[in-house]
């Protein structure tokens, strides 16, 4: 599969961690991860936005490995918060689980289905 990161020099740079568009030719494979939420396989629910955030990270891994992937596959990743003053701490922790790669990104301010959840996040990969 040929990848590339897009940031047009006639549009806004990204701020932080992610490109503006990528483009995939010759890919195989295409799984969309559904909205991973903060619980564990026990239902169980960690307390404050780091734990929530990491767990959810948890979640859309096993869901690659599930698909034989790994989040090096990632090419789109949509967050959903519940509140915005945890933009810096959603950054922080979704830059220590992606690393270097960057994926077209998108991240929403919502209400999300239950109000205990601080975070919900899909996934596009590809191989």
């Amino acid at each position: 599969m040929k990848r590339d990161a897009i940031n047009a020099k006639n549009a806004p740079k990204p701020r932080g961690g992610y490109a503006q568009a990528v483009k995939l030719e010759n890919f195989e494979r295409l799984l969309f991860i559904s909205g991973q939420i903060p619980t564990d396989v026990d239902d169980a629910l960690p307390e404050g936005f780091q734990a929530q955030a990491r767990q959810v990270w948890h979640n859309i891994d096993a869901q690659l490995k599930a698909a034989g992937m790994t989040k090096e596959d990632i090419v789109k990743v949509t967050t959903f918060l519940a509140d915005r003053h945890h933009t810096m701490e959603n950054r922080e922790i979704r830059s220590e689980y992606l690393g270097s790669l960057t994926p077209a990104m998108t991240v929403v301010i919502a209400g999300i289905f239950d109000k205990a959840w601080l975070l919900e996040v899909e996934v596009i990969a590809a191989q």
